[in-house]
């Protein structure tokens, strides 16, 4: 018996003190709900979880900016809408005007609806925005199709993923009464009549073209947010495979390691009340 060094003292407190290390980080991962808390804990796993997490913000913005895209469209859709129905009364007076029942001065009335048909149609060719970027351009054209704007104004990029070449362009288009090639109309004279009555059948088709383009780039935009919805499940469940603590595993292993630290604690005492009994030997 010696009492220089207790050696089964020393030897319980070591392993009372690992207990009480692998107790902490129990406790640590069940109240973060993270199994992963800093890189010591696993440096390859923690790495592979930051670039999922990078991935996983991207998509979610990405899959904001989709519906900005989603909104533009239907926006940009339904102003020309109401373009449509202004064409539409307008081919209505000029079939009315080329009927040889109206007099001239019928016809100078249906004519200067027609102007303010137009003065609408250029009003909302320029004061068109979304968010501030405009729809339309305008500038002369050769026929009235559905002209894109020209240079840098010909298209609205949408980024529509979490890297750099996952975009998507919106066409910008060229609108307005000269660009729909209807300034010249007339609805004062049967001839003149007649001849806007196909001018204006070209500016709807031309419109109809437009807001083709439009839908088609909606329902692009409502199957890249399906695939981005599914791509951000799919990575978040991956990457909670991988940080996350599981909650089961770990209560067992905080049980297993509660009952070493006691029994450590409780060993480190009795070494101790060991070494007290050497008084018993000089009473």
């Amino acid at each position: 018996m010696i009492i220089q060094h207790n050696i089964p003292g020393i030897n319980a407190t070591r392993n009372k003190g690992i207990s009480e290390g692998r107790l902490k980080k129990n406790l640590e991962k069940l109240s973060s709900g993270y199994r992963i808390n800093r890189a010591g804990d696993d440096a390859a796993g923690l790495t592979l979880s930051e670039l999922m997490r990078g991935q996983i913000s991207g998509l979610n913005q990405a899959m904001r900016n989709v519906n900005d895209g989603i909104s533009m469209t239907q926006t940009g859709d339904g102003v020309l809408t109401e373009v449509h129905a202004m064409l539409g009364r307008m081919k209505t007076l000029a079939v009315q005007s080329a009927n040889g029942t109206y007099t001239t001065a019928a016809r100078e009335n249906l004519d200067a609806e027609r102007l303010q048909l137009l003065d609408e149609i250029n009003r909302i060719a320029d004061s068109s925005h979304f968010n501030g970027i405009p729809f339309f351009a305008r500038g002369a054209v050769q026929e009235p199709l559905p002209n894109m704007a020209d240079g840098d104004e010909a298209n609205i990029q949408l980024q529509v993923g979490y890297s750099a070449p996952e975009t998507m362009d919106v066409h910008r288009y060229k609108l307005g009464d000269s660009e729909l090639m209807l300034k010249d109309t007339k609805f004062t004279t049967i001839e003149d009549a007649n001849a806007s009555i196909d001018q204006i059948e070209k500016a709807i088709e031309a419109v109809s073209d437009i807001r083709a383009d439009f839908g088609a780039a909606y329902n692009h935009l409502e199957h890249t947010h399906n695939n981005l919805s599914v791509t951000t499940e799919n990575m978040t469940a991956a990457e909670s495979q991988i940080r996350d603590t599981k909650m089961a595993d770990e209560i067992t292993q905080f049980t297993k390691n509660n009952i070493f630290y006691q029994s450590a604690n409780s060993m480190a005492a009795q070494a101790n009340a060991v070494v007290q009994n050497v008084l018993s030997l000089i009473q």
